[in-house]
C-alpha cells in the first residue's frame, strides 16, 4: 500500500463506493461529489481544480442593484421574455465598448447563464434549415453542450484545434462546411479547457468561411476579455475583446457574468445575435414555431419555452454591472487579474516537478496565464493520472471528456485554490515525482 498524502486505503475506498466505472471519464459533478466524500472522511483539504466556478467575491454593484430591484418589487412581478429595457441598453454599449461591434438592444437577450443561450441557439438552428442538422465543435469544449446535444438527439461533429492552428484551419474547416450539413459551430475564446486563444487570422478565417458556407458562428465569451497578455479592460478604446463578429454577419456571441463579474450563482448570461441574422428568414422553422423569423423563434418560441425569462432581479443586477463598465467607473477586468497571476505559479509547481503543458502556444506565441492550463505527466493517460492524484489531495477533470484528443492530459483550474494553499500543492507535487520517476 502506498504512503501518500490522503491515506490509500480512503481513497480507494471511496472510488469503489462511487460506482463511477471509470473515474478519468467523471463527470465534473461527480469528481467534485467524490472528492467531499474524501475530504469529510479524512479533514484533508484537497488542492481542488476540477470545478470551474468563480473563486473570487462578486461585485457590489450587481448585489446592490439586485437588492433594490428586490425591494422595488420585481420579485412579484413577470420579466419580459426579451429581457428588461436597461440590460438590453447596456448589453448593446458594451458589444460597442467593448467589442467594436454595432448589435442593436432588441438583439441583445438575457439567458439563464450562457449555458441556456447555447442549448437554445442548439435547438433553433438545427431546425433553420432542414438540410443542415449538425453543429460542428471546434474542441476541446466545454463537456455540457455535448450532453445538451446527447439529450436532444441532436447531431454534432468535432475536431481537436490543436494541430489546426492558423492557416491549417482553413481547410479542416472547409472540409465540414462543404459536406452542406452542419448548421454552426460552438468554440469558446479564450478556451475552456486549454485557455488556447484563436490569433485574428484565424477569427478571418472563420468568418469568412461562415460566410461561403452560410454557416452560423457560436462565440462562446464566457472568459470575457481575460486573455490578460492584452488590456481589454478600457471602454472605446483599442485593443478589443478578439471576435469573430468583426468578419461575419453570421453569429451568435454568447456572453456570461460567471467568471469575469464572479456572477455564477444569480445564472444571467447574454446571447447578442448580430442585426442581420436577427431578421433572417426561413420557412424551415414553420415546422416548429409560428415565425420564420430566425430571432422571433429563438427567444419567442426556444427561450420562452425554456424558462419564461430570465429572474427580474438578476438582470437588474448584470445591468448594473454593465453600465458601470460601459462609464468606465468599475473596471471588471483588473478584479480577476488574480486568476493570471495563481496560474503562472501553478504551473511553474508542476512543470518544476515534471509535469508537461499540453496545449502550450497560440499558433507561435506561449498561451496566456488564465483561469485553465492543461498539464500531462510522462507516463500517464489524462485518466490515469486524474485518478493517481486524488492520492495526493490534487483533484482536476481528464481532457477526454471535453472532446480533446491530447489523451495524456488533465485540465487544471486554478479559481479555487487559495495561495495559501501553494505549499501544500509544492510539497504533493514533489512526492508525487519522487514516487513516480521519469528516468
Amino acid at each position: 500500500m502506498k504512503d501518500t498524502p490522503i491515506p490509500y486505503e480512503v481513497v480507494s475506498r471511496h472510488i469503489r463506493e462511487s460506482n463511477i466505472r471509470t473515474i478519468g471519464r467523471a463527470s465534473i459533478r461527480e469528481i467534485k461529489r467524490l472528492i467531499n466524500g474524501i475530504e469529510k472522511e479524512t479533514g484533508e483539504k484537497y488542492v481542488r481544480m476540477e470545478m470551474g466556478v468563480p473563486g473570487l467575491k462578486p461585485s457590489e454593484i450587481g448585489i446592490n442593484a439586485e437588492i433594490a430591484a428586490l425591494q422595488s418589487g420585481v420579485a412579484a412581478i413577470y420579466p419580459e421574455i426579451e429581457g428588461i429595457a436597461e440590460l438590453k441598453k447596456e448589453a448593446s454599449r458594451f458589444a460597442k465598448l467593448f467589442l467594436d461591434i454595432d448589435v442593436d438592444a432588441a438583439h441583445c437577450i438575457p439567458t439563464v447563464g450562457s449555458m441556456q443561450g447555447g442549448f437554445a441557439a442548439f435547438i433553433t438552428l438545427a431546425r433553420f434549415h432542414k438540410e443542415k442538422d449538425t453543429t460542428l465543435f471546434i474542441d476541446p469544449g466545454f463537456p455540457v453542450h455535448r450532453q445538451q446535444h446527447i439529450i436532444l438527439g441532436q447531431k454534432f461533429d468535432s475536431f481537436d484545434i490543436y494541430d489546426y492552428r492558423g492557416d491549417k484551419l482553413r481547410d479542416k474547416l472547409e472540409s465540414y462546411f462543404s459536406k452542406g450539413n452542419i448548421h454552426s459551430v460552438l468554440y469558446s475564446n479564450p478556451n475552456n479547457p486549454s485557455w488556447v486563444c484563436f490569433t485574428d487570422k484565424e477569427l478571418r478565417i472563420i468568418g469568412e468561411l461562415a460566410n461561403k458556407y452560410g454557416v452560423i458562428i457560436l462565440e462562446d465569451l464566457a472568459y470575457f476579455a481575460m486573455d490578460f497578455r492584452k488590456d481589454y479592460s478600457r471602454p472605446g478604446v483599442p485593443p478589443y475583446q478578439p471576435t469573430v463578429a468583426k468578419y461575419t454577419d453570421n453569429y451568435i456571441l454568447l456572453v456570461s457574468s460567471s467568471k469575469v463579474f464572479s456572477y455564477a450563482g444569480q445564472r444571467v448570461g447574454l446571447m447578442l445575435v448580430s442585426d442581420k441574422l436577427y431578421d433572417m428568414q426561413s420557412e424551415d422553422l414553420l415546422r416548429y414555431y409560428t415565425t420564420d423569423l430566425l430571432g422571433r423563434a429563438l427567444v419567442y418560441g426556444t427561450v420562452y419555452a425554456l424558462s419564461a425569462g430570465v429572474t427580474h432581479s438578476a438582470q437588474h443586477g448584470l445591468a448594473a454591472m454593465l453600465k458601470a463598465s460601459n462609464d468606465g467607473t468599475f473596471n471588471f477586468v483588473e478584479s480577476v487579474k488574480e486568476y493570471g497571476h495563481k496560474a503562472k505559479i501553478m504551473k511553474k509547481l508542476f512543470t518544476d516537478n515534471g509535469f508537461r503543458i499540453v496545449y502550450d502556444k497560440d499558433e507561435d506565441n506561449p498561451i496566456a496565464d488564465g483561469f485553465y492550463f492543461t498539464i500531462s505527466y510522462p507516463g500517464f493517460t489524462g485518466e490515469e493520472l486524474l485518478e493517481e492524484l486524488l492520492y495526493y489531495g490534487v483533484s482536476a477533470i481528464a481532457l477526454s471528456i471535453t472532446g480533446s484528443t491530447r489523451k495524456e492530459g488533465i485540465r487544471a483550474c486554478v479559481s479555487l485554490v487559495l495561495r495559501d494553499q501553494f505549499p501544500a500543492l509544492e510539497k504533493r507535487l514533489k512526492q508525487f515525482h519522487e514516487q513516480h520517476p521519469t528516468g
